[in-house]
């Protein structure tokens, strides 16, 4: 039989080394006292961070601030006072009774104004595009030129630029020391260098001197060195000149020219396009116009009636009698007056060399205002005495030029 023991499990030792778990009972009780506990701990460890205050260790600087700050105590709070009121109020220098001087010292890098100047003067650029400057020859290469022109650099001249065609002798016709008056046709580059030329200062003396030509009415011989489908070529001071076939006495065979002279008379001139035309006509006609005078009287035949009036053919030449040169009374029709193939008598009143043009008048053969009108047979028959009463109008209106 086998015999029962109570106490059997409690006597069963667990397999191993492991300890049964043991439950640890708190009361509510300990809770509390263990809560208490903690909550006294806390509120040491804060009074003992308010107590304790970590050490300040001052240096010298610092002392010496408090220093200043300690002696900076004894002032007057009145004076503080006093001190923001003024700065408050608005100073008024009407109430001030001295006198500021403001007194100026002059120091070695003060300089007036003459000095100022000079100073610009020394450092401006010399030879703006277009200007003409005299210089003087100091270096002679293959290539071209130096002329010292007065700048901080010299100026350059190109070849090319030395003169008017082709030049074969160039270092024998330039020598060192040679003065000459150049053109700045390229302002100064980074070097402070200008390019000049002899030969654009020759072209622009050239067109000065045509323009004056043919303002002058004058006639020149020119020499015909070629020909084209439109008329001849002529040289003219260096410039090439143009006469149109049309613009010859006889055109047919135009080609038979090239090597003669012929007088010619400037038609157009523009320096800007670079035109020169010339015509042999015109100066035939200049050459009958530089016969007359103003004042003279005339007689020629009515070529053509305009609306605003009559050619009058002066033999070889054509004046313009203008309807306001006509009459001092008033008309109806120009017809009424004169016809075509009519011969008519008129005084020179305008000789335009320039632009080949005579201006004819007869208003002042009148002895009263449309008398040309009522009377033309009377008019012209005594227009030679009449004429010799107007002379000294044309004498004082020629001294007055």
């Amino acid at each position: 039989m086998g015999v029962s023991n109570k106490n059997a499990q409690d006597n069963i030792q667990p397999k191993g080394n492991k300890k049964p778990l043991q439950v640890l009972h708190i009361s509510k009780k300990d809770t509390q006292k263990i809560d208490n506990e903690q909550t006294n701990s806390q509120e040491e460890i804060k009074k003992e961070d308010i107590t304790i205050k970590p050490q300040i260790i001052k240096n010298d600087s610092v002392k010496r601030i408090e220093e200043n700050n300690e002696n900076t105590k004894d002032f007057d709070i009145s004076q503080q006072n006093s001190t923001q009121q003024d700065l408050k109020k608005p100073l008024n220098f009407s109430e001030q009774n001295t006198d500021v001087q403001l007194e100026r010292t002059v120091d070695e890098f003060d300089f007036d104004e003459s000095a100022f100047l000079e100073a610009l003067n020394a450092n401006e650029p010399i030879g703006a595009t277009g200007e003409t400057i005299s210089g003087k020859v100091i270096a002679i290469e293959s290539d071209g030129l130096y002329v010292d022109i007065g700048g901080k650099a010299p100026g350059y001249m190109p070849k090319k630029e030395c003169g008017l065609g082709v030049i074969t002798n160039f270092k024998e016709k330039f020598s060192i020391g040679l003065e000459m008056e150049v053109l700045v046709i390229k302002e100064q580059n980074a070097d402070g260098m200008v390019t000049v030329s002899a030969r654009a200062l020759i072209l622009r003396q050239s067109w000065e001197k045509v323009s004056s030509s043919a303002k002058n009415g004058e006639l020149i011989n020119v020499l015909i060195n070629g020909f084209n489908r439109g008329g001849l070529t002529c040289d003219v001071d260096g410039l090439r000149g143009f006469i149109p076939r049309s613009q010859l006495e006889d055109g047919q065979d135009y080609q038979s020219f090239v090597g003669k002279t012929l007088k010619v008379a400037f038609l157009e001139v523009n320096p800007e396009s670079r035109k020169l035309v010339l015509s042999e006509k015109k100066a035939s006609l200049v050459s009958k116009l530089t016969s007359l005078e103003l004042g003279q009287l005339i007689e020629g035949e009515v070529l053509a009636v305009k609306p605003y009036g009559f050619f009058i053919d002066l033999g070889g030449a054509s004046g313009l009698l203008h309807q306001s040169s006509l009459t001092n009374g008033s008309i109806r029709s120009l017809r009424e007056v004169f016809r075509e193939g009519e011969m008519i008598k008129a005084l020179i009143s305008e000789i335009d060399l320039e632009k080949g043009r005579i201006g004819l008048n007869t208003a002042l053969l009148e002895n009263s205002a449309g008398e040309l009108i009522i009377d033309k047979q009377k008019v012209m028959q005594e227009a030679t005495e009449r004429a010799l009463k107007t002379k000294a109008l044309f004498d004082k209106k020629e001294q007055d030029k």
